[in-house]
């Protein structure tokens, strides 16, 4: 890429001139910009309904390690992008942005559809869950092709000075993909009941992409190549081998780097904890119920989206890097904070109770095992620890650890002032071993029901506009970090390596560091019983993306891209 000059540098009307895009051209990018927000509501419908999707597809495993898995498989399809980025970005830089955006599309929307249609897991056995798994796979392939181009397209029908504000558009495609598929979903709940919504009208939204699909693929029938990239393929400069000249050449490996660990990791953990790990929180921490979690992420997401495009705008004014960086720095420093006062607004009955009865788990730790089971048949039945922790973590219930190696002590659990002891499993057999499990967990649903722990949030105690309120900040943070970082990023590489050279970082850090996130964090908060503990995951990795962006990620928004 040809660096600006020092003039340009100094004046952002100094840069080489860039077409201004014209009524049609306008058009096209709205055209991009709603095809991609089509594609997305197929791709986070599954993350809306994964407590459904586990009584469905997991049901042959506990309740914990069937969310867990669920979320797994919501992670599969992330896990697979960047080798959607790989294929569909080499063809991308060969071919052109615009066919390859009808493969993407296609091939999500078969996706989609057959998850509405797959049957369960009591109708097939284990066939159900991999068969799910391997359709996110497939979701996860479309999507790792779809915003590279996407991207690319509309930042290359772009004026040189509004690139920021018009990238912004399809950055808020991914939260308005999430907020459709929200709108359908809350619909659909309505409409059918909540029951029947459980038992079948999940299948619904699934169903509908299918329609959603006609619509789209017309939309993209409509798209015309790139400006940029057609000039290219009119002069035979286009790259051969986009693959090894973006990854295989140090100059253009070393860029690749310093955008995936100086800016898109923190904001990949930023995205999906201010949309969905929140949304899994208040339904599966909080005990709220699922349509009106989903109601409240709707507000926040749609209170919050323009701010996608305003800071998109100001990046165009100021810089991309200062506005990304403050967004890191803000969420690491208050997420612990943002989520204690969730917990206190949205079941401060659960707030109190954790405040005014704390439970404790009292044993010796060669006796516990981690409260996660990667194959979803261990019973932890055979130590008074294992079956406090499993009874606890099935509840929902945050614990403290006590050790007491040495004392002689066996197992014990202090819910407020109540000290309950367990029985040492170990030493009973058949029915006298269950009937002590029984036994504790009748003393410990008593004792947590005497202490103030309830069942499920209470909607007339919740304080809805505080809760929206704390969600709201948590997508703000959102919107800083992602709005400007289409526009970082395809400013960063050159046109004829631009679409394999910026998916590819895009898709391993929203792919990996951000799309196993819920995955990751709740399973940290199954292994040590803190339900706020999984929330250090995100803060570690925004904070280190901010000291290498801060150090090494350069400013790119007077940067011309026609080269």
């Amino acid at each position: 890429m040809t660096p600006p000059t020092a003039d340009a540098l100094d004046d952002p009307g100094a840069l080489p001139k860039h077409h201004e895009p014209t009524q049609s051209e306008r058009k096209v990018i709205l055209a991009s910009s709603l095809g991609t927000v089509f594609e997305w509501y197929d791709f986070y419908l599954y993350g809306l309904l994964a407590t459904i999707i586990t009584a469905q597809f997991f049901s042959g495993v506990n309740e914990t390690t069937g969310f867990i898995f669920a979320l797994g498989a919501f992670a599969a399809g992330f896990a697979v992008r960047p080798f959607g980025a790989l294929v569909f970005g080499r063809l991308g830089d060969m071919v052109g942005r615009k066919y390859t955006f009808l493969v993407t599309m296609g091939l999500m929307g078969v996706a989609t559809f057959c998850v509405g249609v797959l049957p369960n897991y009591a109708a097939i056995g284990v066939a159900a869950p991999l068969i799910l798994v391997l359709l996110r796979m497939l979701q996860g392939l479309a999507l790792g092709g779809e915003y590279g181009g996407a991207a690319t397209y509309v930042a290359e029908h772009a004026p040189n000075n509004k690139r920021g504000l018009y990238t912004s558009f399809i950055q808020t495609t991914a939260t308005l993909g999430l907020f459709l598929a929200l709108l359908v979903v809350i619909g659909t709940r309505f409409i059918v009941g909540e029951d029947a919504f459980k038992e079948w009208g999940w299948r619904i939204p699934f169903l509908v992409s299918v329609l959603l699909l006609g619509v789209s693929l017309w939309i993209r029938m409509q798209l015309e190549e790139s400006p940029v990239f057609k000039k290219m393929k009119e002069e035979g400069t286009t790259s051969k081998r986009p693959l090894t000249e973006a990854f295989g050449q140090w100059a253009n490996l070393k860029v690749v780097l310093i955008a995936l660990f100086g800016a898109v990791t923190g904001q990949a953990v930023i995205w999906y904890t201010g949309q969905f790990y929140a949304l899994f929180y208040l339904e599966k921490m909080m005990r709220v119920d699922g349509a009106t979690t989903n109601i409240l992420i709707a507000i926040a997401l749609a209170l919050a989206t323009p701010f996608f495009v305003i800071f998109g705008w100001l990046s165009d004014k100021i810089g991309r890097k200062p506005i990304i960086l403050t967004g890191l720095l803000l969420a690491a420093l208050t997420y612990f904070p943002l989520f204690s006062a969730l917990e206190r607004y949205a079941n401060p009955a659960m707030s109190h109770a954790r405040a005014s009865a704390p439970v404790t788990v009292s044993a010796d730790p060669a006796s516990c095992s981690v409260q996660f089971d990667p194959i979803g048949k261990t019973k932890y039945d055979t130590s008074g620890c294992d079956v406090a922790k499993s009874f606890l973590a099935k509840a929902g219930i945050s614990y403290n650890n006590i050790e007491t190696a040495g004392t002689g002590k066996g197992a014990t659990v202090q819910i407020g002032g109540v000290t309950l002891s367990i029985a040492d499993p170990s030493v009973l057999a058949g029915d006298d071993r269950k009937a002590a499990i029984s036994a504790f967990a009748d003393e410990a649903k008593a004792a947590l029901t005497t202490a103030g722990y309830p069942d499920k949030a209470d909607p007339a105690a919740m304080n809805k506009p505080m809760v929206v309120l704390i969600l709201f900040i948590m997508v703000l943070y959102v919107t800083m970090v992602y709005g400007p970082i289409a526009a970082l990023l395809v400013e960063l590489f050159p046109t004829r390596i631009r679409y394999s050279a910026m998916s590819l970082p895009y898709h391993i850090g929203n792919g990996w560091f951000g799309g196993f996130l819920p995955t990751i964090a709740f399973a940290m908060v199954a292994a040590t019983g803190d339900i706020t503990f999984g929330l250090w995951y995100p803060i570690l990795v925004a904070g280190l993306t901010f000291v290498i962006g801060l150090v090494f990620l350069p400013e790119t928004f007077r940067r011309n891209i026609d080269n």
